[in-house]
C-alpha cells in the first residue's frame, strides 16, 4: 500500500545522499521529519498487573527469520 500524500516536495539537500548513512545524517532525517509528527497531549495507556503477563509466543517462521537476522545489521 502506498501513501500518496505529502506534505511538499523534499527539502534540497547540499551534499549528495550517503546510502550508508551516519548518524550525523540520521539525526538530520529525523530533524527535518519532527515537524510532520505530533505526540497525544494524554497517553491512556494504564500498567499491567505482572499477574497478566504470561510471556510472548513467536511463530517457527518468524523465530527463525529473526534468528538469521545480525544483532547489529549488515
Amino acid at each position: 500500500m502506498k501513501n500518496l500524500r505529502t506534505a511538499g516536495p523534499a527539502p534540497a539537500d547540499p551534499a549528495p545522499a550517503d546510502l550508508d548513512g551516519d548518524l550525523a545524517s540520521l539525526r538530520g532525517d529525523c530533524a527535518r521529519m519532527t515537524p510532520r509528527w505530533s505526540a497525544p497531549e494524554h497517553v491512556l495507556a494504564h500498567p499491567v498487573p505482572v499477574s497478566l503477563i504470561h510471556g510472548v509466543r513467536v511463530p517457527r517462521t518468524s523465530a527463525r527469520l529473526l534468528e538469521s537476522m545480525s544483532d547489529y545489521g549488515d
